[in-house]
């Protein structure tokens, strides 16, 4: 058993994956996000502190959305995420598109992909040479 404190109440629990909060945390962050979504999507362009005043959430927490790609910034806003390995505005996530396929292809490449056994090429016999009985002419 992996027991952890949360990083957020302090309780003890049990950890599986993900960020080291409990079930309870996890689920009142879930319920945040879902209300930042909805006022999001009724009022359209608005400012993370806007956004993090209105549903009493941090900005941390809004800019670390947008880095998992649970939400995205739109054509015409002002705020600008960049990509982690070139510098390149992105709306979300930590990778540009170039830069995701890019070290896609790295990756790729650098795992062996298995190979066909090789298959010893036999001598050919000479027909001559046949031990089995034959019918000369």
């Amino acid at each position: 058993m992996n027991a952890r404190n949360c990083r957020k109440c302090g309780k003890l629990f049990n950890y599986v994956s993900g960020p080291p909060i409990c079930m309870a945390c996890r689920e009142a962050l879930e319920a945040k996000f879902q209300e930042v979504k909805e006022y999001i999507r009724e009022r359209g362009h608005v400012t993370i502190a806007e956004v993090a005043e209105a549903c009493d959430v941090s900005q941390n927490q809004i800019q670390a959305w947008l880095r998992d790609e649970r939400l995205e910034l739109s054509e015409d806003s002002g705020i600008e995420l960049e990509c982690e390995k070139c510098g390149k505005p992105i709306k979300s996530g930590r990778f540009c598109e170039k830069c995701k396929n890019s070290m896609a292809n790295q990756l790729s490449h650098s795992i062996e992909k298995p190979q066909a056994p090789k298959q010893e090429s036999k001598p050919k016999k000479d027909p001559r040479d046949n031990p089995k009985m034959r019918f000369l002419g």
